[in-house]
């Protein structure tokens, strides 16, 4: 299916979706959250202790998706940008205390997203295969959203950024969030499907469905390197 009628909603079941256009001078790559916390588990069942196995098996999917299919597009996107002079941003969780009292609400909650991430320790560093190359800009964020709490918006602003093509984890968590809060500030986002993951393809699916059209383009990363002519 080709994008423009792919993770349509209700609300845009009869709309005509333009083409889209991106100026390579004024695009820009974000990544955001593809830290070393996430890749920690046993790659082999036979690794995992019995009283883990319910929780190993509930991350599969992702798990799998993240080596055959997010990291390997991202990592793609990566370079593409990088041999065309385009900007690499990246986009971390970790907070500046050793106590996470600096912390969101939103990552102090229990349960997953009760995350401690100081940000100098290896949990919190940005995984190796898609790591900042030298002199790329990365935020540190004790929210979901890239933009509020850091100075992305006026950095983006500041280099000419007007579109921003998103990637990383968790779609339906700080990916969305991100999402909104760029197009509230008027940047025209474009969304790699393939280059993002939730803990299941259902909610992945689910997100992207409630937030084409109008706070970003979903699109794949072939759709974006062709528009970009690369």
């Amino acid at each position: 299916m080709d994008w423009k009628n792919a993770y349509r909603s209700l609300y845009y079941a009869d709309a005509d979706i333009p083409d889209v256009q991106l100026d390579p001078e004024r695009t820009a790559l974000l990544v955001i959250d593809i830290q070393n916390t996430y890749f920690e588990r046993p790659r082999n069942r036979e690794d995992v202790p019995a009283a883990d196995m319910a929780e190993w098996e509930r991350w599969q999917s992702f798990d799998k998706r993240m080596r055959e299919v997010a990291m390997p597009t991202v990592r793609r996107l990566q370079d593409s940008f990088r041999e065309h002079g385009r900007d690499v941003l990246h986009a971390r969780i970790a907070c500046l205390t050793a106590d996470g009292r600096d912390r969101s609400l939103s990552q102090r909650r229990p349960g997953f997203n009760n995350i401690m991430l100081p940000k100098d320790d290896y949990a919190s560093q940005i995984a190796a295969q898609v790591a900042p190359a030298a002199g790329e800009i990365v935020v540190t964020k004790t929210t979901d959203s890239a933009l509020t709490g850091t100075n992305l918006r006026l950095v983006l602003q500041n280099m000419g950024i007007y579109h921003v093509v998103v990637a990383g984890i968790f779609t339906d968590q700080c990916v969305a969030s991100t999402v909104r809060s760029l197009a509230d500030e008027s940047f025209d986002v474009v969304l790699i499907e393939d280059g993002c993951a939730a803990i299941s393809k259902q909610l992945h699916d689910h997100e992207l469905t409630i937030i084409n059209n109008i706070y970003c383009q979903v699109m794949s990363a072939d759709d974006v390197l062709e528009i970009l002519g690369w």
